[in-house]
């Protein structure tokens, strides 16, 4: 941003100067800070509705942040708020207790998700997460997860590693070593297996080697957190034949995909059964709720407290009563085949407008979530990412798109994300924003 287009955003500039004085960075979380991209600083949102954000300053966007992925239903979705709110009224919010929400959220979850026959609400997706490996070690009575360079399974120690790493110190491209993604951190690299995703004869060859040492391996079921990548064919299928081959329990971290690729997840989507699978932004229309499911021997470890737990706000009666009213809204006929209509003509029109321009791209997706990649060479993993891809004119066209009032994440390590508000006039505003911008890119040189 310029300093131009700084004075256009003063309310913003004024309350981002108040909010560093008492918030770190001057936010709630690292993906909104300066340093993430909001550069010099991020607008401050006045209200949102349906597939629009306004700020403080009065311009409105079309949104395609939707908080990072939890506004599916977009803002403020009259239904599950109405929900919360009779909940609220009539109920209460935490009791410490069972209550009657409760059983009726998972029920529909479980009815919802292919390979989940149990579910354990809690309160965010690093803490699923979390969860999900430590079980799968209890399960297994072993040390070892495997995991894979570029995808970010949230900020707990056991597995805050090689989410973005430098690639000097990640070792080679067959046989990476773990790097801790922040300061602080514990050495336990050491139960860590690290792998670059897509590359199939490196995985055969570490769960030949190592299998019997491998609790579970962690994945998403596409690659939605260095921008977006799709698995290569056959490869999920044969991580699914290998862990069950050597007794590894396949976790999905469907924080991202779950509820979004299909009702049923991206384990759906691609006709994958993992045994334990971890949810969050698509589960509640946008209330703070995760959890973590799958098969009943798995789950019943926690049932009958050989692994525990807690947590004093899991299946508060808000969370339920969103999740609850957001599964039947999920259920209806057409709502995802409208997702991926919708989906494709934004992807397929970003295509086409970088091919008009002669820019260098590669756009990847599926239904209502992707990316646009400035690329001269495919995007298969991580390290491709890295060696490839123009982060500093994915910025340019960021703010070309912000100036003409499109709204979405500064990095391209992040995702473009679609609702059931957003409609074709949204999609048709924002496919002649893009071609002005990708002008101006091509301009720019």
């Amino acid at each position: 941003m310029t300093a131009q287009e700084a004075a256009a955003s003063p309310i913003s500039g004024r309350m981002f100067e108040r909010a560093s004085r008492v918030l770190p960075g001057g936010v709630g979380s690292s993906a909104r800070t300066v340093r993430a991209g909001w550069v010099p600083y991020p607008p401050f949102v006045a209200s949102a509705e349906g597939s629009h954000v306004t700020d403080v300053d009065g311009h409105t966007y079309i949104d395609y942040l939707l908080g990072l992925g939890p506004m599916l239903l977009g803002h403020r979705n009259a239904e599950v708020t109405a929900a919360v709110v009779k909940a609220i009224s009539e109920r209460g919010t935490v009791f410490g207790l069972p209550h009657e929400l409760e059983a009726e959220a998972a029920e529909k979850v479980v009815e919802a998700v292919p390979s989940i026959d149990m579910v354990r609400f809690c309160n965010s997706g690093s803490e699923a997460v979390g969860t999900a490996v430590r079980l799968a070690r209890a399960a297994t009575g072993r040390p070892l997860i495997l995991r894979f360079e570029g995808h970010y399974h949230g900020w707990m120690d056991t597995v805050y590693w090689s989410n973005h790493p430098k690639l000097e110190l990640a070792g080679p491209d067959d046989a990476p070593v773990p790097v801790p993604a922040g300061a602080g951190m514990v050495p336990i690299g050491d139960s860590l297996v690290i792998l670059q995703w897509n590359d199939l004869a490196s995985l055969e060859r570490v769960m030949a080697e190592q299998g019997d040492q491998i609790a579970g391996i962690l994945t998403e079921p596409m690659m939605l957190n260095t921008g977006c990548i799709m698995p290569i064919p056959g490869y999920l299928e044969r991580m699914r034949e290998l862990a069950t081959k050597h007794g590894s329990v396949l976790i999905y971290d469907e924080v991202i995909t779950g509820f979004r690729l299909s009702r049923g997840g991206g384990q759906q989507r691609f006709g994958i059964t993992p045994d334990l699978t971890t949810m969050a932004k698509g589960i509640a229309g946008g209330f703070p709720v995760a959890a973590i499911g799958g098969k009943r021997e798995l789950m019943a470890m926690i049932g009958d407290g050989r692994y525990s737990h807690s947590g004093t706000y899991n299946s508060n009666v808000l969370g339920m009563a969103a999740v609850s009213a957001t599964m039947d809204i999920l259920a209806r006929p057409g709502t995802y085949e409208e997702l991926d209509r919708l989906g494709a003509k934004l992807l397929g029109g970003f295509a086409a407008v970088a091919e008009r321009h002669g820019i260098a791209h590669e756009v990847q997706g599926v239904g209502p979530v992707g990316q646009i990649w400035f690329t001269d060479a495919p995007i298969r993993t991580y390290r491709d990412a890295v060696r490839h891809v123009q982060p500093e004119r994915f910025a340019f066209w960021w703010r070309q798109m912000m100036d003409r009032g499109v709204l979405f994440h500064p990095s391209q390590d992040e995702n473009l994300f679609v609702s059931t508000a957003h409609t074709d006039a949204d999609i048709d505003r924002t496919l002649e924003a893009a071609d002005a911008a990708m002008a101006a890119v091509a301009a720019a040189g």
